[in-house]
């Protein structure tokens, strides 16, 4: 019997899409990832990434020595890359959604591993149109690497489960070590998958599970022991900032988890189903065991000196929890309540994906408001005094600079060492405004204030010497940010 030649076709379509079950997800993420990441302003930890990586390296490697330590494998990435493609948004972020887009190919191959084609198919759409892995596919930070190395160790973990040889522990080694360079929270991925291999060991009794998973996970290891050590001793400039968890945190993580509250509940809905249905009971037991492990470690270890709970840190446990809730989605019947699950969560998270393209979607100030105001009234000789102190880690002295044309140069005036001299993030203020401050005869004051203190958290040196050798000329407002021209009293000049 002769099939018929629209069969043939629709047959040969079907294995077509077989084959590349993992492409069109990854497209999907690259193309929204991409979408609109010109729009947000740069924020305060892009900045960050955007001083290190304009840095030569040999001033790369003394800020890392001093902060950062734990971001230096992305950061050095991210000077080879700008070097070689520029520094405009667009660019700076643009690794960020190939990184994304890489993870998607990994979901997409752990739905196939642990379930069916259909599986991973709906996995890898699924994690495309979360807005969590837009917002992170447009942030010039180390999370969606951090993502990927997770996601396809992972896979990798279940391949070398299959067929324990060397040559499949070692390349999880190596996915295990970049997680830990890229992010240093994402090694907490290890316990679920100690898990996973005790439970695979107590149903086969294959000794060689005993042998190659601790062997491999001690040579992931041993790049990244040296990045905790230093790690370590610069916790306290880096997160000291966050606070042990409580178990409403614990409830808002989740929000924060997949960027839409919506989204968020349609996810952990549709994950809880398999456990529901004997069929794939097992495999999605040690999918759910990756996703939730993680997050129960981290919130317990967040209860002692050092806290590490926050949504962004917790990003890589996000394939896992997409690839259970595509096996709940596939498992539906009749089968169009998959196409309509895909489709009805895209459609809950158009608000939240619109929200992360606009133009303060990333800072809550509009810095690049502000340098526009400066640059329509700068003049040569200008000095800029950004306001420091208690703002500081809003990096507004970056923001300005990054914003600023190429042909403003106004001086930084309350400054006797810039960051890149302090071999730091942050520069030496002056001791001495007044003393700083002579021979500029106009200053660009930016600060968080209002025009009725426009001076507000300038350190009261500096303000004593604007307010009484300076005379007010200008304030403009942009959100956020009140931008004050003041010109030397002529009785002081």
């Amino acid at each position: 019997m002769h099939r018929s030649p629209l069969r043939q076709r629709g047959d040969a379509g079907a294995a077509l899409l077989r084959r590349t079950f993992w492409l069109w997800p990854a497209l999907l993420t690259l193309g929204l990832g991409v979408h609109g990441s010109w729009r947000p302003e740069l924020w305060r930890d892009e900045l960050a990434t955007w001083s290190a990586a304009t840095r030569s390296t040999g001033e790369l490697f003394a800020l890392l020595d001093h902060v950062d330590a734990v971001s230096g494998l992305y950061y050095l990435l991210m000077h080879f890359w700008v070097s070689a493609f520029g520094d405009s948004a667009t660019m700076l972020r643009l690794p960020s959604a190939l990184a994304m887009s890489g993870a998607a190919v990994f979901v997409a191959l752990i739905g196939r591993k642990q379930f069916d084609t259909r599986t991973g198919l709906v996995a890898g759409l699924l994690f495309a149109v979360l807005p969590s892995v837009s917002r992170y596919s447009q942030e010039a930070r180390s999370y969606a690497f951090a993502v990927l190395a997770v996601a396809a160790a992972t896979w990798l973990l279940l391949r070398a489960l299959e067929l324990p040889t060397w040559r499949r522990w070692l390349p999880y080694s190596v996915a295990i070590a970049l997680a830990g360079l890229f992010h240093m929270i994402a090694l907490c991925v290890l316990a679920p998958h100690a898990v996973v291999v005790l439970l695979r060991w107590w149903r086969e009794r294959g000794r060689a599970l005993l042998i190659g998973f601790p062997v491999a996970v001690l040579v992931a290891l041993l790049p990244v022991v040296p990045l905790v050590l230093l790690g370590r001793r610069q916790v306290g400039r880096q997160i000291s900032w966050l606070h042990a968890p409580t178990l409403q945190d614990f409830t808002n993580m989740w929000h924060g988890l997949f960027q839409s509250p919506l989204v968020s509940g349609c996810v952990l809905v549709l994950a809880a189903l398999p456990a529901a249905w004997p069929k794939n009971r097992r495999p999605a037991f040690e999918i759910g065991l990756i996703a939730a492990l993680p997050i129960v470690v981290i919130w317990f270890v967040s209860q002692g000196q050092t806290a590490y709970f926050l949504d962004r840190y917790l990003l890589f446990t996000v394939p896992a929890w997409v690839v259970l809730a595509a096996a709940g989605l596939t498992a539906l019947r009749p089968r169009a309540l998959v196409a309509i699950g895909l489709i009805g969560t895209a459609l809950l998270g158009v608000q939240d994906q619109r929200n992360t393209r606009t133009r303060t979607a990333h800072e809550w100030a509009d810095e690049q408001g502000a340098a526009k105001i400066i640059a329509a009234g700068y003049r040569p000789g200008d000095g800029i005094a950004p306001v420091r102190g208690n703002d500081a880690y809003m990096m507004l002295d970056f923001a300005l600079d990054y914003y600023l044309p190429e042909r403003v140069k106004p001086k930084d005036v309350f400054i006797t060492e810039s960051p890149v001299q302090h071999k730091d993030l942050y520069s030496v203020a002056c001791k001495d405004p007044a003393a700083c401050a002579a021979g500029v005869d106009r200053i660009w004051v930016v600060t968080y204030g209002s025009p009725q203190d426009p001076f507000k958290n300038m350190s009261e040196g500096e303000a004593k010497v604007l307010s009484g050798e300076y005379s007010t000329i200008q304030t403009k407002q942009v959100k956020g940010i009140t931008v004050t021209l003041v010109e030397r009293s002529k009785a002081k000049q």
